[in-house]
């Protein structure tokens, strides 16, 4: 079946696309669900009594999801990549309405004048970085000058487009100037962040670290994990997430269907080399759609356009020259190089994906199609476990967090972390998914909504938390023993009678993270502070106690500092207005 449609998914998802447009307006405006029917004015949400309107939404999430299919060679997105279009678009309205209510609140417009102003002398990073208007790889002006005047710039609609962006981004700069104007660093400030940076020190140490006490974890009250977690409760508030079991099913990829990639390949070199037009094969055979009905062209550019494994070689080749086969973890390319100054290359390439055998392809669909049937979207939970039983599948174990693409064992499963956050019941099946990897099949096996902890879902976390505290609290009189026999002798003499073991670090900034003291904690911030030689009392941390003593250290060269002063201010004040925005 999976393979049939393989061959009919283009006619197949232009019947489902029409089916659910129509079935999703008919559903939305006719109120059969007894809920309030969506309307030309119904909004998603209201921000300061402006209404940000559903169907604007919705026409924009579409345009988004048309978008990123293109730059996706026209595949569909999953469930994942469509939740994180809709999150995005919703927070830019959002941002849109805010700004509009700061520029009427503070008078803030862009003049006609101002528009034209920055239009000749400011073009848009995306102006600057169009292919025709480069001169050996550099945004040329009098090029971008010549385009403004004429007829092209009114035809080709860019005197819209760049009105339509400065109409926006004047009154966004202008409201940065007003909000940002005010920040102010003092030279005492700086001192202070560039010691911070550059001073340095080495400590020895005697380290007390809490071991894991199961008996001290059981005498943890409900009590004590409840009056903890009403102090704490933030620290423990967490995104939404979800327990699910999944049935994986990977699309094996072998060396026999990499060398058939590159056959395939060098037989495009060949039909070339043997007079063919090089934009006719790519238009024809390139997987790469995009590039592809463009005849290959990848535009022209400076380095680090590509990845390394198609650029080397792309930079080897002469103008006009074809390359051989080139692996890289998109397939196969065959490259040519049509113009080269400096660092600037205009190329093409055609695209061979590696794909998986159709003997193989049919097998591991038929598993897919099998398990479909006998468990997809169920709410039986174990027909999932009966499924993988029959056909000998593992049953993979996937922690889902909400907003975020599931993953097993460093690589993504698709829409299973959207579905599950879709309104879904535990022990539900989903529908079968599937990316260029494999096919998945989840259940649903719990779920944690985004917000506050409750009590259960949190309480062994906390009970852990304060049995951790109480270990470490019980290392202190040991340590502070210690410490005194070391102020009255020494650190090492002191550990030896005491069978302990005295670590040194290396040196280290304040903000370093030192091996087996820690990072921006008060071991560090000892180290500092004591005078060198001086033995420390206990120095409590989250996870030990400390008694050390500061061997070393260097301080920040005020000099060096003054030199590069100014450029440090202005780094700082960048960072400042930014966090006023």
């Amino acid at each position: 079946m999976l393979q049939q449609m393989r061959s009919l998914a283009k006619y197949v998802w232009v019947l489902v696309a029409l089916a659910f447009v129509g079935g999703f307006l008919l559903y939305e405006t006719s109120g059969l669900m007894g809920r309030t029917p969506i309307t030309p004015t119904t909004p998603v949400a209201v921000v300061n009594g402006t209404d940000v309107l559903y169907t604007v939404w919705t026409q924009r999430v579409q345009t988004e999801i048309q978008s990123a299919q293109e730059r996706n060679g026209g595949r569909s997105l999953s469930q994942d990549d469509t939740r994180r279009i809709e999150n995005s678009v919703f927070d830019q309205m959002v941002s849109e309405v805010l700004l509009q209510q700061e520029y009427a609140r503070r008078g803030i417009f862009a003049t006609d004048d101002e528009i034209r102003e920055y239009a000749r002398y400011a073009p848009p990073p995306w102006v600057m970085q169009a292919p025709e208007l480069q001169t050996e790889g550099r945004f040329d002006p009098e090029k971008y000058s010549r385009l403004l005047a004429s007829p092209q710039a009114r035809q080709g609609q860019l005197l819209v487009q760049l009105e339509q962006y400065y109409r926006s981004e004047i009154p966004r700069q202008k409201l940065f100037d007003q909000i940002a104007s005010g920040a102010y660093v003092a030279d005492a400030e700086l001192w202070r962040i560039w010691r911070d940076q550059q001073d340095s020190a080495q400590v020895s140490y005697v380290a007390f670290r809490a071991k894991n006490d199961s008996a001290l974890t059981k005498s943890v009250s409900d009590a004590d994990v409840r009056a903890y977690l009403e102090k704490h409760k933030t620290e423990f508030e967490r995104p939404g997430r979800a327990v699910l079991s999944v049935i994986i099913i990977p699309k094996v990829i072998t060396a026999a269907d990499t060398a058939a990639a590159r056959e395939r390949a060098a037989k495009l070199r060949a039909e070339i080399v043997g007079g063919a037009k090089f934009e006719d094969v790519a238009k024809r055979e390139s997987a790469d759609s995009t590039s592809g009905v463009n005849g290959g062209t990848l535009g022209r550019g400076g380095k680090n356009r590509f990845v390394a494994e198609f650029e080397k070689p792309a930079y080897a080749l002469r103008v006009g020259e074809l390359s051989q086969p080139v692996l890289t973890p998109y397939g196969y390319h065959i490259i040519r190089v049509d113009e080269h100054k400096g660092d600037t290359l205009a190329l093409r390439h055609i695209l061979v994906r590696i794909q998986t055998s159709d003997s193989t392809a049919t097998a591991t669909d038929r598993k897919a199609d099998s398990v479909s049937k006998m468990a997809s979207a169920s709410d039986q939970p174990r027909k999932l476990d009966s499924a993988a039983a029959k056909l000998h599948l593992p049953i993979e174990r996937v922690y889902a967090f909400e907003d975020e693409q599931a993953m097993f064992a460093g690589r993504p499963i698709p829409s299973v972390s959207a579905w599950a956050f879709a309104g879904v019941k535990p022990g539900e099946t989903s529908d079968l998914f599937d990316d260029d990897n494999g096919y998945y099949l989840a259940r649903l096996d719990s779920i944690h909504q985004r917000g506050e902890p409750t009590f259960e879902s949190v309480k062994d976390e906390v009970r852990n938390r304060i049995a951790a505290e109480r270990a470490v609290d019980r290392l202190i009189p040991r340590a502070d023993t210690l410490a005194k026999a070391a102020a009255a002798t020494s650190l090492e003499a002191a550990a030896q009678r005491e069978n302990l073991t005295v670590d040194k670090t290396a040196m280290f900034a304040r903000a370093s993270l030192v091996p087996g003291v820690g990072q921006f904690n008060e071991a560090i911030g000892a180290a500092f502070a004591l005078p060198v030689g001086a033995v420390s009392a206990p120095i409590r941390t989250p996870n030990a106690v400390f008694v050390l003593r500061t061997d070393r250290r260097t301080t920040a060269h005020s000099a060096k500092w003054v030199a590069q002063k100014e450029i440090q201010r202005q780094q700082r004040l960048d960072q400042l207005r930014q966090q006023r925005i």
